[in-house]
């Protein structure tokens, strides 16, 4: 995936100016494709000369404020991409390989403060995720679309529970692992 397909992705469902661009983006696609405001910025600049947005100064704002649109050609673009198909990534996770060696070593090296920061990570990202599914999409019918979009959040709310119980047993295992008396 590429930042330029999310971003047209994002301008596709609302257009808008580059800072409010930035701000929903980081509250919904950057969940699982991030960027930087400056990255955004960069990118819709490139996305720009390839003539897939345009951006006019809107109206009433002051300053540099401008509001970017989805061309035909970027919708295109978009529709190539969304067709094709590809692997997912491997995975590549430095905590796998460091509990391997703590397994090796059968002592505690110091793995489980890594396990507890990732364990309160992911239960602060669960409760975000609960949040937003409670605030977005409880207590009223859901359109095709919307369904598709709780649907990408409930992978996040898996992805976040099979992580806590990933830490929380690992830091049980861990614990067996310690010499009698440490």
């Amino acid at each position: 995936m590429s930042l330029p397909h999310a971003l047209l992705t994002s301008l596709l469902e609302q257009p808008c100016a580059g800072m409010d661009l930035a701000r929903r983006f980081e509250r919904s696609i950057g969940f699982f494709w991030p960027a930087t405001h400056q990255q955004i910025y960069k990118e819709l600049g490139k996305l720009e000369a390839a003539g897939w947005v345009s951006s006019a100064a809107e109206e009433g704002a002051r300053g540099r404020k401008r509001r970017y649109d989805v061309l035909p050609a970027g919708k295109l673009e978009l529709q190539r991409w969304v067709a094709e198909s590809d692997d997912p990534p491997p995975l590549r996770d430095a905590l796998m390989v460091r509990l391997r060696a703590e397994a090796a070593l059968g002592s505690g090296a110091g793995v489980e403060n890594d396990l507890r920061h990732r364990l309160a990570r992911h239960r602060a990202q669960l409760a975000l995720y609960e949040a937003i599914e409670q605030r977005d999409f409880s207590g009223r019918e859901l359109s095709a679309a919307e369904q598709l979009q709780h649907l990408i959040l409930q992978s996040g709310l898996a992805t976040e529970r099979e992580q806590i119980h990933f830490c929380e047993k690992a830091l049980v295992l861990l614990a067996a692992l310690q010499p009698a008396g440490v």
